[in-house]
């Protein structure tokens, strides 16, 4: 949506069109979040327990974790491309993947507890993640549709609130159905499980519908309307490979801050479950009643982190504005290193509340400060397609992780999950570095933002 300015002195003023929203319809628009990111807890948490609990072995887990990477690579950069090309008088432009995404996700979510053997799970969870990944990426380009220039920090902060909360209510729910249901099935898994998916199939759908229906979509102007037109007829794929070869030199150097910053969380959520139950719970046996209960203590303390997240996720917008995105993203980054760093050698399994606050800290900047600055760096005609583009910088770090990290594992690693947290406080600490290098564009301002200096150089809002 295109904008004029005026330029008094040292002050230039966007004149937006986009209406401001009130804090209420941004919770409004970005409850669906809060349904797709407790799908994405499950996987974070649930999933590779349930591997253990079918017989698979440590060092088979990042190839087994294949989905997330390659579903991601190919169908968010394609959905946003489609979503970009999009416009329905009754679906609107975003709102169509978002209901399919969650349908899928219901779907995925209900089965999961059923499965027998590791190969119903890995399918499962590459129709899981392909149905996240659908949602995802169009609710993160909605954010930038809907929101004036003043208001996309929030909105995005927003989803980082949101997906703090999910992913919580995720890790909680195992803890609280391991104490309510005993027993387990056939193949080996608990029915606690059970529980904590079904719950999640509900969320999915449910908080989602509440977005589509409280949240119009604004309306394409008849200049955007044509322009549409003139894309359906064209091929996304090209489109996406345009979009390539035309970003952003600041956009590029982000990606390197993906590389490590996703490598490493990647094998955070793969190994903590094993790193908790070596050093808390003295165990290194994957069918042990110990190791039954770290996995459910490790969903606490994931949830404890995603507690942080919510908590300071709002509050990372006022620092941003001040300091800087890039200073507050690299500064939330090394309070996870130092937590990582100490998170594997603590035996109590109460303090390891502690350091995990950290990585709390630096998982609200991770889901929101980066696209702050990325909205600024690309047209807004084509915010699918590279919000799709950044979501390939997030999977393709975790495809080369789930490639690579079972030789480094076993043999760089010592087959130790101690020290793959360690490694993974090592590239979170790359990835701070990294955020240094990158020039952040300048804040574009509209019309209720209109104090403080600023020289702005307008593309297209």
């Amino acid at each position: 949506m295109s904008g004029t300015t005026t330029t008094v002195g040292t002050t230039t003023t966007v004149i937006r069109r986009k209406p401001m929203m009130s804090m209420k319809q941004i919770l409004l628009m970005n409850l669906g979040f809060f349904g797709i990111q407790y799908s994405f807890g499950m996987q974070q948490t649930a999933i590779n327990p349930i591997y253990n609990f079918l017989g698979a072995s440590a060092d088979e887990l990042p190839l087994l974790n294949m989905a997330g990477p390659i579903t991601g690579l190919f169908i968010q950069p394609l959905i946003g491309a489609l979503s970009d090309r999009t416009w329905s008088e009754r679906w609107g432009r975003r709102k169509p993947f978002f209901i399919i995404g969650a349908i899928g996700c219901t779907v995925c979510l209900f089965c999961f507890p059923f499965v027998s053997a590791i190969w119903m799970a890995a399918l499962l969870l590459w129709l899981l993640d392909a149905s996240n990944n659908t949602a995802m990426e169009p609710y993160r380009a909605f954010i930038a549709d809907k929101l004036p220039p003043s208001q996309t920090a929030k909105g995005f902060l927003a989803q980082s609130f949101f997906a703090g909360l999910g992913i919580t209510l995720a890790n909680v729910s195992l803890f609280l159905f391991q104490h309510i249901l005993s027993g387990m099935t056939a193949a080996g898994l608990p029915y606690w499980v059970f529980g904590s998916f079904m719950l999640g199939s509900v969320c999915s759908i449910g908080t989602v519908l509440v977005s589509v229906l409280t949240t119009p979509e604004i309306p394409p102007s008849p200049e955007e309307l044509a322009r549409l037109r003139s894309k359906q007829n064209g091929n996304a794929l090209s489109g996406i490979w345009t979009a390539i070869v035309e970003m952003p030199t600041q956009l590029r150097k982000l990606a390197l801050v993906y590389l490590f910053q996703w490598y490493a969380m990647n094998v955070y959520w793969q190994y903590v479950s094993l790193s908790v139950a070596k050093s808390a719970f003295g165990t290194t046996d994957t069918h042990s009643a110990a190791y039954e209960s770290a996995v459910t203590w490790t969903g606490l303390i994931n949830g404890g982190y995603n507690v942080v997240t919510f908590c300071v996720a709002f509050s990372l917008v006022a620092f941003a504005k001040k300091h800087g995105a890039k200073y507050v993203h690299a500064s939330c980054l090394m309070l996870a290193v130092i937590g990582l760093l100490i998170f594997p050698h603590l035996g109590n399994k109460f303090l390891l509340f502690l350091p995990i606050i950290g990585l709390g800290i630096a998982w609200a900047s991770i889901v929101g400060v980066p696209y702050i600055m990325a909205v600024r760096m690309v047209p807004s005609s084509r915010y699918g397609v590279y919000m799709g583009i950044i979501n390939m910088m997030i999977v393709i770090p975790q495809l080369l992780e789930t490639l690579t990290f079972s030789a480094v594992y076993k043999h760089l690693l010592g087959s130790n999950p101690t020290n793959a947290v360690t490694f993974a406080a090592v590239l979170l600490g790359c990835a701070a570095l990294a955020m240094l290098w990158i020039k952040e564009p300048p804040i574009v301002r509209d019309v209720d933002d209109v104090t403080a200096p600023a020289k702005v150089q307008l593309g297209e809002d």
